[in-house]
């Protein structure tokens, strides 16, 4: 009882701290009090795989679950970005944008950050959980939407990405990401004029983003993936029930297409993008998301090539 007494104590001022510089960070935004960070460290490229130049089939953002904390790409979301680039170098391949500030500010790389994360790494964690939630708040989430959607837009262009050019823009997100992505959409299409496909594993979002502009949503789940069922229980509009809800209206539209990964786990060593977790066909379950991600991809241009030329 004593150490729940003490770990309430610690963790009750740093969830209320976290959940107002969490606002802070939009509101500075919207007020215009900060400008966005639009440059990357050195050594790191705007985008990786195929060269603008010679248009890429694709363009390929990758927004990365709570353990994004800077510029480079997290274990994890590293793996998952070398494996697509390798296996599909056809496309471009974006893995920098923060989905987690507005600012796209990186968490790490905050002098008064750096010394927490040496001290207390649980709070990096927490900053960007409670990012979702200020995400998903309707008070800020048209804000926050335009302010990533925006992020976004900016990186594609310094990759290379030229408005009204056609070539699809897909976003692939993981867990809170999905938030972040299905919020992006509307600012995408209006800057860029791309067509959009979404690509979400243990999506975790609440369901309230209007997908209507987007292409298709493919959708990578697992029974095994809890946090992902936490979410589809937390948020409403995710209920079947609430019909009207964004998320609902798409799926009775035919716009989301459910992939099922099973026996993948959220995090651990049998999550989606683990390269240890073995398949009875011998892949790892990181070989099995990768070339799931890479077939629909592959595939949408296979059908897009057939309606053009549908005597072919």
């Amino acid at each position: 009882m004593n150490d729940f007494l003490l770990w309430a104590a610690a963790l009750g001022p740093a969830l209320l701290a976290e959940g107002l510089l969490a606002r802070y960070e939009v509101l500075a935004y919207g007020a215009g009090w900060r400008r966005p960070v639009t440059t990357l460290p050195e050594g790191v490229p705007y985008a990786r795989g195929a060269a603008p130049d010679d248009p890429p089939e694709a363009y390929l953002v990758y927004l990365d679950g709570i353990g994004k904390r800077r510029v480079r790409d997290s274990r994890d979301g590293g793996q998952l970005v070398k494996a697509v680039i390798a296996g599909a170098p056809e496309l471009r391949v974006l893995g920098q944008v923060q989905p987690y500030s507005p600012l796209a500010d990186p968490l790490a790389d905050r002098p008064v950050w750096a010394w927490l994360r040496r001290r207390v790494g649980l709070l990096l964690f927490l900053h960007n959980v409670m990012q979702i939630f200020v995400a998903a708040d309707r008070r800020y989430r048209p804000l926050y939407n335009r302010a990533v959607g925006s992020q976004i837009a900016t990186q594609l262009r310094l990759a290379g990405y030229r408005p009204g050019s056609g070539i699809p823009v897909v976003l692939l997100s993981y867990s809170g990401g999905a938030q972040v992505a299905t919020g992006a959409v509307d600012e995408l299409r209006t800057r860029l004029g791309a067509p959009l496909v979404l690509i979400m594993f243990g999506a975790f979002h609440n369901g309230a983003n209007d997908l209507t502009r987007v292409e298709h949503v493919h959708e990578l789940t697992s029974a095994s993936d809890r946090v992902e069922r936490v979410g589809t229980w937390m948020f409403p509009r995710r209920w079947r029930l609430l019909r009207r809800s964004a998320w609902n209206r798409a799926a009775r539209a035919g716009k989301i297409t459910v992939h099922r990964l099973d026996p993948a786990t959220h995090v651990g060593p049998r999550s989606y993008i683990s390269p240890s977790a073995s398949l009875p066909d011998g892949r790892s379950h990181l070989d099995r998301t990768t070339d799931t991600v890479i077939a629909i991809i592959r595939d949408r241009r296979g059908a897009t090539v057939a309606a053009q030329d549908p005597l072919s």
